[in-house]
């Protein structure tokens, strides 16, 4: 990711999402014909390693596309706020710019539930704090569009309402 351009994502690509440091299994994965690697960008003290400028080089230099995720506690209802939201996507903002996330590329944020019907409401106001959020980070002009993750209803609802750019659907076989 710390290139000058946007990385190219093929129409059809192969993939793989890891919560560790892809930079020590990097090569493996390009050998074995995959086009990206989905990384996370955390909330502080969480146990799992955020994406890095060392591994995002790594990546990039051996033709690695990287895939942002912003994910935190977002498996349930309660956790999404418009408060939230907002302070997600200026936590976010600020990793993205360390690693050297290029501007005008997505970051796309964890729905990490089955959710439905007035699920979606929480997670609405989410999505307009997120919006909001990459606006003030980018002083007014948000650097980086917005992708979700989540089952089809979020992805739907989201990008429906102009609230996502982009949407990965999970490939849970328990959620709608």
């Amino acid at each position: 990711m710390p290139i000058a351009q946007q990385p190219r994502i093929p129409a059809r690509s192969q993939g793989v999402d890891l919560a560790t440091d892809a930079g020590r299994v990097a090569q493996y994965i390009k050998s074995n014909g995959l086009d990206f690697v989905a990384r996370y960008y955390r909330t502080p003290g969480s146990r799992w390693p955020a994406l890095s400028a060392n591994e995002a080089k790594a990546l990039s230099a051996l033709g690695l596309n990287v895939v942002a995720v912003f994910e935190s506690h977002s498996h349930h209802r309660d956790y999404f706020s418009y408060a939230r939201g907002y302070w997600d996507a200026m936590q976010a903002a600020q990793q993205a710019k360390a690693v050297g996330q290029p501007g005008g590329s997505a970051i796309y944020f964890a729905v990490d539930f089955d959710a439905r019907g007035a699920d979606i409401v929480p997670i609405d106001q989410y999505f307009r704090g997120i919006t909001n959020g990459l606006a003030s980070a980018g002083a007014g002009r948000p650097e980086y569009k917005v992708g979700v993750y989540g089952s089809g209803a979020v992805c739907e609802s989201l990008k429906g309402r102009g609230l996502a750019q982009y949407a990965w659907l999970t490939n849970s076989t328990a959620w709608a």
